[in-house]
């Protein structure tokens, strides 16, 4: 909104530092800002309510025995970050924009999918919360609604159906008719493996911000003609604006990262994750980055392939020696290093360490061709 009145106020009137408001770098910093002072306003407020409410996080009886000192925080403030990041969003972005319309909508979507999730168990008291077949629907919807959008729009052509092969100098992976199926379950995993991540106080949030870091500037990069040009990379017109809503995604992140940092004074809950999980995979896929996925998220693909293996093989020795058996102590990954007694911030800093890490490696693959 601001965008639009801005750009008419320099164009109509040309005041002195108006042109300013053109400039991805500058919206960006003005979205961060203000979805940072949201989540510090609107954070307590939600907090509170939610505590006045007793929307409180159910803690698993099968679950690492330290959690149990747990019972009694708020969860389902994933309405923070969300509040937090539409509002800037709306604000500074060129809301006209389809990679806009497209990450805001699956984002919204999938934290309404969330909340809902999170409203059946708490509020309702409904263990399992949302069936799962349920949550699957919204899921596939946002994957079939982006994939579509994609494959179909103009605005995407040439490269509707291709993706970067990364570490591979001039070489794209063309999807062809099976790229809305592959992106339906690209979106699909990330939002489920985020929240399977989301098991430690900072973990999924302060891993987010990291990732979100890194693909700012790999959007920044893929609608700058000039730098698209000089990395060798498909040059995206109109992905850069993607900045100011990972811009917004990450001062909403660090705002709500100060209420759920050990020990945490609220847990996001699905509303969270599975926004935050479809956010991530919807912007890999709009700049043609959805095979650096096991990569970048690599903290998020290994949590969702701890638990794949554990029930896998857990189902395996049972048929075979008549009692189930686990390769983990227990998953996802993290608790598994609870059972060995790490304390919760150790883990969460060497899982974003690890985060760093592969980052760097993500970004070095532009180059490293």
């Amino acid at each position: 909104m601001f965008y639009y009145l801005f750009d008419y106020i320099n164009e109509v009137f040309d005041p002195p530092g108006f042109d300013l408001f053109r400039f991805l770098t500058f919206r960006s910093a003005l979205a961060a800002i203000t979805a940072l002072l949201l989540s510090f306003y609107f954070g307590p407020k939600i907090i509170a309510r939610l505590k006045k409410n007793q929307v409180d996080q159910p803690i698993r009886e099968e679950g690492p025995q330290t959690h149990k000192k747990k019972a009694g925080t708020p969860t389902m403030g994933g309405l923070i970050i969300l509040t937090s990041v539409i509002f800037p969003v709306l604000l500074w972005s060129d809301i006209k924009s389809i990679y806009i319309i497209l990450v805001l909508f699956g984002t919204i979507v999938l934290g309404g999918v969330g909340f809902l999730d999170d409203y059946l168990k708490v509020v309702k008291k409904l263990p399992q919360g949302l069936i799962a077949r349920y949550k699957l629907l919204g899921q596939i919807f946002v994957g079939l609604v982006v994939g579509a959008a994609i494959y179909f729009l103009p605005e995407f052509a040439p490269y509707n159906s291709q993706t970067t092969l990364p570490f591979f100098k001039n070489l794209n992976w063309d999807f062809s008719y099976l790229y809305i199926p592959a992106i339906i379950f690209i979106i699909t995993a990330t939002s489920n493996a985020v929240n399977l991540t989301d098991g430690l106080d900072g973990l999924a949030i302060g891993t987010m911000i990291i990732v979100m870091l890194t693909l700012a500037i790999m959007c920044y990069v893929s609608g700058n003609i000039i730098y698209a040009d000089y990395l060798n990379i498909i040059y995206l017109p109109g992905s850069g604006e993607l900045t100011v809503f990972i811009a917004a995604l990450i001062g909403a992140g660090l705002g709500f990262l100060w209420f759920n940092f050990y020990p945490a004074q609220v847990f996001m809950g699905d509303t969270g994750s599975l926004a935050l999980g479809g956010a991530f995979g919807i912007l890999t896929i709009l700049i043609k980055k959805e095979l650096l996925i096991p990569i970048l998220g690599g903290i998020y693909f290994l949590e969702t392939l701890s638990v794949i293996i554990q029930r896998l093989y857990f189902k395996y020795t049972k048929v075979k020696y008549g009692e189930g058996r686990r390769v983990f102590k227990m998953a996802p990954i993290h608790h598994h290093f609870e059972q060995l007694n790490w304390a919760e911030p150790k883990i969460v800093i060497r899982f974003y360490i690890i985060t760093i890490i592969l980052a760097i490696i993500s970004i070095a693959s532009f180059k490293i061709r």
